[in-house]
């Protein structure tokens, strides 16, 4: 068994002792049977066997099957968001995040988050103190949008560094060079070793230029050869190599290590600066030239709205036609449906995963499409006619309209009645084209980044 697969079964069980003292709580505090009899052991004596029709093997089986397919029995705080190849989780106490490496392995990043306890007055237990604009609705909506959007750009940039292996890229292209695949296992290895041998002495030079200290490591020995051709043919199997243009050699020999920090900032400007105009400016414009619906505020901003809805769909579907952008949403599947096994309190295994839905009423797509038609509602108010007064005066109210949003899904993550249905609508069918079914290995990154972000005490959890 290699170091990774130890990992994810330690993660798999501690899952296993989490599920277990999830259902244990349930049963004091709800006096139902339901999530605990399929823990039972089976009768091993004959008096035993004679125990109450309850503790029959066939019911606690059934009883299981219904825990299985309950979709919600825990709500609980983790959230989530699907990277590039990965899944970020965030719950009460800490932050994971697990990327499937090109090698293939997973590799798992946790960070703690701030948190202070007080004493609750009414029951004499520790609970966790919530920050100010927590407490404050409207406020707490814009303030924890803001604070995600820029958790998941990090998180993003993260996973996207992650997946460029300079090793492994110069490996690609040393291998396309040298026409490696016409060649025999022996020659082909036999070419690789000359070319290591050479790539870690260059290596180790250009170290050294940055670095006085650097340790050199040297020539490498056979064993070393050896391992590193296994890993490189296998890290090089799923690898997308694009050779670069002059350009982009250019670029790396002037700015190094910068250029990717570089692009990312200019594609999040870029990106911004696409949304403004695509979700503000152009619903307004394009309503503008339609006389008949300039005359009515109500009748303008349904337009508008409408404007809105038509663009965001079509731009999450067309986005989606990308295999990459597919990936994503597979692994925002994952995210959802692992949460869904979570909150099932079911031990977060593959197979358990795979029978959850992939859709979920607190998912931030729903929260988008929600500010898109709260923001038909507000924009009745908006007095202008001219565009970019009505554009200024949508980016004022757009905190007021993000506050109504966060509260109304809070309300729809909280309860489950006709009136939460409804709101959760829109947002559900949203998710039927931005998150997919996704695989096994994808399901596996989402448990890695899941597990760590259960707390000890299963009460610090409860939404």
């Amino acid at each position: 068994m290699s170091e990774q697969e130890h990992l994810l079964a330690a993660q798999v069980a501690a899952q296993n002792d989490a599920a277990a003292q999830f259902a244990a709580h349930k049963e004091t505090q709800t006096d139902t049977a339901e999530l605990t009899e399929a823990s039972l052991p089976e009768p091993e004596t004959a008096e035993e066997t004679a125990a109450p029709a309850e503790h029959d093997p066939a019911r606690d089986a059934s009883a299981e099957q219904s825990a299985a397919k309950a979709e919600y029995a825990h709500k609980s705080k983790i959230g989530g968001q699907a990277l590039i190849e990965g899944v970020m989780m965030k719950g009460a106490f800490r932050g994971a995040m697990a990327c499937r490496l090109p090698s293939g392995e997973i590799d798992v990043e946790t960070w703690d988050l701030p948190a202070a306890f007080e004493t609750d007055p009414k029951t004499g237990k520790q609970r966790i103190v919530r920050k100010w604009y927590n407490r404050i609705p409207l406020v707490r909506g814009c303030v924890n949008f803001v604070m995600s959007m820029v958790d998941g750009y990090r998180c993003m940039m993260k996973a996207a560094e992650k997946q460029f292996d300079e090793e492994v890229d110069d490996f690609c292209g040393w291998k396309k060079h040298e026409k490696i695949d016409r060649l025999s296992e022996e020659q082909a290895f036999e070419k690789f070793s000359a070319w290591f041998s050479e790539y870690r002495r260059n290596k180790d030079l250009e170290m050294l230029k940055k670095d006085k200290e650097y340790q050199v490591k040297g020539d490498p020995d056979a064993g070393t050869i050896r391992a590193r051709w296994a890993y490189l043919q296998k890290a090089s199997e799923n690898y997308e190599y694009e050779e670069q243009s002059k350009f982009e050699k250019w670029l790396d020999e002037k700015l190094g290590d910068k250029i990717f920090n570089i692009i990312m900032t200019i594609a999040m400007v870029i990106g911004v600066g696409l949304a403004f105009l695509l979700f503000l400016w152009l619903p307004r414009l394009v309503v503008s030239f339609v006389k008949p619906l300039t005359d009515s505020r109500i009748i303008k901003s349904c337009a508008e709205g409408l404007v809105k809805i038509i663009l965001f769909v079509g731009y999450m579907w067309l986005t989606g036609r990308a295999k990459s952008i597919r990936r994503t949403y597979e692994y925002h599947g994952a995210e959802h449906k692992t949460i869904a096994c979570f909150e099932a309190a079911l031990p977060l295994t593959v197979e358990n995963v795979k029978k959850q839905c992939r859709f979920h009423p607190r998912c931030g797509t729903s929260f988008i499409f929600l500010v898109l038609l709260i923001g038909i509602f507000f924009g009745c108010f908006n007095p202008y006619k001219i565009v970019w007064q009505r554009v200024l005066f949508g980016l004022l109210l757009l905190p007021l309209i993000m506050g109504v949003s966060y509260e109304l899904i809070r309300l729809a993550g909280r309860y489950d009645n006709p009136l939460t249905r409804i709101l959760s609508a829109p947002g559900l069918w949203m998710q039927r084209i931005t998150t997919k079914e996704p695989d096994a290995s994808q399901i596996e990154c989402a448990i890695a980044a899941m597990t760590p972000c259960i707390p000890d005490n299963l009460e610090d959890d409860e939404w």
